[in-house]
This record gives structure tokens, C-alpha cells and sequence, in this order.
């Protein structure tokens, strides 16, 4: 983990809210027919619907987000699901700490 791939995802105002919503997302989005939205994640559409952004866009800010080690992928039949990675995020604001 890069710590200018962390600061480029966070430097976002949609990836924030992102990460905002997948904190709780039960509460943020629909139930789901396929995946469990606390142990899968969030289907992708949902949350480009909730953003109001095309699903190109919304992959586009999915990948910085990933690649910053925030959010986890896991594909569920032709979806794709996103979920916080906790642990991840714990080891990422000890590195925030120390490079601020």
C-alpha cells in the first residue's frame, strides 16, 4: 500500500461518501437478491444508483478504492460486491498518523 494511492482515494468527495455508506450498509442500501450486504458487500449497482454516476464511473472510483487497500471486491455470479476492509483501514490511519 502506497501512501499516495490512500491520500489519492481519499482526496474524493464520492469515494468518502462511499466509504461512508459500506460503513453501515445496512442502512445505506436495499437488501440485495444476491449477496449478503454485511458479509458480501454492496452490489456495484446500488451504489452507482445512490451516487447517480454511469457504472464506468463508478468502477473507475471502485478501483482507486481497492487498489488503496479500503474496500474489498468479491464477485457473486456476473456482480460485483464492495465492502470495507476493516483491518485494512485500521493499518491505514497508523500510516495516515505517522506520514501527518
Amino acid at each position: 500500500m502506497q501512501e499516495a494511492d490512500i491520500l489519492k482515494a481519499l482526496a474524493n468527495d464520492r469515494r468518502l461518501r462511499i466509504l461512508d455508506w459500506l460503513k453501515d450498509p445496512v442502512a445505506n442500501f436495499p437488501p440485495q437478491v444476491d449477496g449478503d450486504l454485511a458479509e458480501d458487500g454492496v452490489c456495484a449497482l446500488f451504489i452507482a444508483d445512490k451516487l447517480g454516476i454511469t457504472q464506468p464511473t463508478l468502477s473507475e472510483h471502485m478501483r482507486v478504492l481497492v487498489q488503496a487497500g479500503l474496500v474489498r471486491r468479491k464477485r457473486i455470479r456476473q456482480w460485483t460486491f464492495y465492502r470495507r476492509d476493516e483491518e485494512r483501514l485500521a493499518e491505514i490511519r497508523k500510516v495516515l498518523a505517522r506520514i501527518l
